[in-house]
């Protein structure tokens, strides 16, 4: 029986993004692989040697980690010396201070992972060239992703909350701008001066 009424439409699901197909097919693999590697060495070597293997890749990927926390700890607390008006601590003009922690952890965290694969990609990200060219091929990606940002999205969102000053800092925050109606010339407050 039929009522007359219009069927419901529904709205076209999104499509699916590659990285939500492809990341648990990649993540598989790489265990596959890595303990296929694990079980070819071990036959060419020994049990023994696997072990030793996979526990100094955690000794030295927890000694990474610990450096670059106690570097980025460092670095924040000379800038929060520094932004507090007191003098700067030593080595605050050293280059690159404060570039590569994320990139020394995510090393290190590789290193601590068991498999050899993980462990060799950990040992690639500990050298400063790459991890240079890692970062600045992620900055402009980042960068690229938020300038095709769409409405109504995150990057959008993120977009809009950012404030560059003329020092070239970025401030996050958010920018409101009343043009509306209503209100009297005396009531509007003056802008604010950095």
């Amino acid at each position: 029986m039929t009522t007359g009424a219009p069927t419901p439409t529904h709205p076209a699901r999104p499509r699916r993004s590659r990285l939500r197909t492809f990341l648990p097919l990649s993540i598989a693999a790489w265990l596959v692989l890595e303990i296929w590697l694990l079980s070819v060495v071990a036959g060419a070597a020994s049990g023994l040697a696997v072990f030793v293997l996979l526990t100094a890749g955690f000794v030295l990927g927890s000694v990474v980690i610990k450096r670059a926390g106690r570097r980025a700890f460092r670095n924040l607390t000379q800038t929060l010396q520094q932004q507090q008006g007191g003098t700067p601590a030593a080595g605050t003009d050293r280059p690159g201070g404060s570039e590569g922690n994320g990139l020394l952890m995510l090393g290190g965290l590789l290193l601590m992972l068991p498999g050899l694969i993980s462990d060799a990609l950990g040992l690639l990200l500990l050298i400063p060239p790459l991890q240079k060219a890692i970062s600045r091929y992620a900055e402009r990606t980042f960068e690229r992703k938020l300038r095709e940002a769409t409405p109504g999205t995150l990057g959008d969102a993120f977009q809009q909350a950012r404030i560059r000053r003329p020092d070239g800092k970025v401030v996050q925050g958010e920018v409101i701008q009343d043009h509306g109606t209503g209100g009297t010339a005396g009531e509007r407050r003056p802008p604010l001066t950095g």
